[in-house]
């Protein structure tokens, strides 16, 4: 099956290729003429999310998805959430986005009393998945991973927080510093197209 999806990011590319395997051509708006930015308006993932998958149905008519991701923070009340990828500004720089979030972490606490509580950078990665098939009928996905934000930026891999979301399922590293294939297995993104592609199969 030919579907699209929203995103020109080639890491949630080669992410959701990988998690749905054979059987499923993705491709990106850009490959099909579609550069403009999509819009994201909505005030939750579920909203966004929605948008951007209409968007491309209402001018391709093809098989899409499209996925909101949000970082939710505990010690921020849920910060940065759907703002997640331009937090620290408009230009979705992923670099100023961890630098703001390790600072509002840091100014949070208090040397010698909560330097040691690691529940004060509890926090989970959300996402939500819209597809939209030949229907027009958009089905919800929800995957979620969650963790701890680290003191530091650790690690290559993976793309946006990345380097600085340590995963429950792996202790001590970031998720910048798993293998593709681990990260895929956790991921809050794998797991809301997992949930995708075994509706998809079971159809």
């Amino acid at each position: 099956m030919k579907i699209i999806f929203a995103t020109a990011n080639a890491g949630k590319l080669r992410e959701a290729a990988e998690v749905l395997g054979p059987g499923f051509e993705i491709v990106s708006p850009a490959s099909l003429g579609i550069t403009e930015d999509i819009p994201e308006t909505g005030s939750t993932l579920q909203e966004n999310s929605l948008q951007k998958a209409r968007y491309l149905f209402e001018r391709t008519g093809l098989p899409c998805f499209a996925d909101d991701t949000g970082l939710e923070v505990d010690a921020l009340g849920g910060a940065p959430g759907i703002y997640s990828a331009r937090y620290a500004g408009p230009g979705h720089d992923h670099q100023a986005n961890m630098d703001k979030l390790l600072a509002e972490l840091e100014k949070l606490e208090i040397p010698d009393q909560v330097r040691n509580d690691e529940r004060s950078r509890r926090a989970r990665f959300r996402t939500v998945v819209t597809l939209i098939l030949a229907d027009g009928e958009p089905r919800f996905f929800e995957g979620v991973c969650e963790g701890s934000i680290a003191r530091e930026k650790r690690g290559t891999g993976g793309f946006g927080y990345d380097p600085v979301f340590l995963p429950d399922a792996y202790p001590g590293r970031t998720l910048a510093e798993v293998s593709e294939e681990e990260k895929n297995a956790v991921s809050h993104r794998g797991r809301a197209i997992r949930a995708m592609a075994a509706w998809l199969k079971s159809r």
